[in-house]
C-alpha cells in the first residue's frame, strides 16, 4: 500500500518526518470508530468513547471510515515497508464515535478536549447548532487545533457544512494528483485550504485496506500535519499552528484567496519549518452561516454519522478490489 500513497512526494512527507513524527500528540478522531487491531494501527489507538451510549466503545468501527482516517493521520505501517504509514506515525489516535446529531458531536468534542487531544479531526457533516458552535469555541479556547471537511457536494448542492463552516475550524477541500480541485469538493467562503483527497489509501477493519476520494482524506492529511507541527513546536498555540498551515499554503487558482482553493494548497514541509512568527489566523475572517437546529439529541435510535467520503473502495491486503465500501456521502446521509 505504501506505493499508493502518491501524495507523499508532493507534500515532502519523508523530509517532514525527519523533523517530526508527531511524538506526544493525541489526535481526537470524531468518526465511525477505529479498529485498533489492524496491523498498521497497533499501538497507535487509545481507548475511545461512544458518545450516544456514553460508554467506552469508540474503538469499534461501524463501517470502516474512521479506521481509514486513523491510518491517514497516524498509521504506523508494518514489516520493513508494508502497509499505510500516516502523516504523523508517532501520534496517538483517540477515537470518539458520535452520531449525526450536533448536540452529540458537541459532546464528543468536549470529551476529546477533556481527555488531552491537541488536534481534533472531523471528517463528517452535521447540522449547524448553537451547542456545536459553543463546543468548537471552547475547544479553541482550550488550545486545540480543529480540522474538518469542506464537504463533498461541490458538483450538486454545494452548501457550507458543519463543523467546517465555523470560522474557528479549518475547512479542507480536496485536490487530485494534478493539483486540481476535485469536482466533488465543496467551494465557497468557508473553504480555508486544500490537500490531496483523491485515491487516498487507508486501513480497513479486519486487516484489509481501502482507497477513497473525498474531503475526508484531505482533512485527515491536514490534521496529521498539525500533529507534526504541534510536536515540533510546542510553544505555538492552536491558532498559531492553524495559521502556519494557511499562511504557508501554495497559492493556486485565482491569485490570492479564492472559493475553490481557499488560501491555497497544503505545503507540509513549509508549514513545519517556517521561521516567520504566526500572525492572526487567516481562518478567523471566514463567515459563518446560521441555521435553526434542534438542541436536544435524538432519543430514538442511533442515526449514523454522515461521513464525508466519496467512493471508498475496500481492498484485500494484496490490493485486489473486492467491493464498494461506501458510495459518495451526501449531506442528507449515507
Amino acid at each position: 500500500m505504501r506505493e499508493q500513497q502518491w501524495f507523499w512526494g508532493p507534500l515532502k512527507v519523508a523530509q517532514a518526518q525527519k523533523i517530526s513524527k508527531g511524538e506526544g500528540i493525541t489526535v481526537g478522531l470524531l468518526d465511525t470508530g477505529v479498529d485498533g487491531t489492524h496491523p498498521d494501527l497497533k499501538g497507535a489507538v487509545l481507548p475511545g468513547r461512544q458518545v450516544a451510549q456514553d460508554k467506552p466503545s469508540g474503538n469499534l468501527d461501524v463501517n470502516g471510515h474512521g479506521t481509514g482516517m486513523a491510518g491517514v493521520i497516524a498509521g504506523r505501517g508494518h514489516g520493513s515497508n508494508d502497509g499505510v504509514l500516516g502523516i504523523a506515525p508517532a501520534a496517538k489516535i483517540m477515537p470518539i464515535r458520535p452520531v449525526n446529531d450536533p448536540v452529540l458531536v458537541a459532546q464528543g468534542i468536549r470529551w476529546a478536549v477533556e481527555n488531552g487531544a491537541k488536534v481534533i479531526n472531523m471528517s463528517f457533516a452535521t447540522r449547524d447548532s448553537e451547542s456545536l458552535h459553543a463546543a468548537v469555541q471552547e475547544a479553541i479556547a482550550a488550545d486545540v487545533v480543529l480540522v474538518a471537511t469542506a464537504g463533498n457536494d461541490g458538483d450538486t448542492d454545494n452548501v457550507a457544512e458543519f463543523p467546517g463552516g465555523y470560522p474557528e475550524v479549518l475547512a479542507v477541500g480536496a485536490v487530485d494528483r494534478n493539483n486540481k480541485v476535485a469536482k466533488f469538493s465543496n467551494h465557497g467562503k468557508h473553504v480555508d485550504l486544500v490537500a490531496p483527497g483523491v485515491e487516498i489509501p487507508g486501513p480497513a477493519p479486519g486487516g484489509k485496506y481501502q482507497r477513497g476520494n473525498g474531503t475526508s482524506g484531505a482533512a485527515a492529511i491536514v490534521a496529521g500535519s498539525a500533529a507534526l507541527i504541534r510536536a515540533e513546536h510546542p510553544e505555538l498555540s492552536a491558532t498559531e499552528v492553524m495559521d502556519r498551515l494557511t499562511s504557508t499554503a501554495i497559492d493556486r487558482g485565482d491569485k490570492g484567496r479564492d472559493d475553490y482553493y481557499g488560501v491555497g494548497q497544503l505545503d507540509l514541509l513549509a508549514a513545519l519549518t517556517a521561521e516567520q512568527p504566526a500572525a492572526k489566523p487567516s481562518q478567523s475572517s471566514k463567515p459563518v452561516e446560521t441555521a435553526t437546529a434542534p438542541e436536544k439529541a435524538e432519543e430514538t435510535g442511533i442515526p449514523p454519522l454522515v461521513i464525508v467520503g466519496a467512493g471508498l473502495v475496500l481492498l484485500l491486503a494484496v490490493g485486489l478490489v473486492v467491493g464498494l465500501l461506501a458510495a459518495r456521502s451526501r449531506r442528507a446521509g449515507g
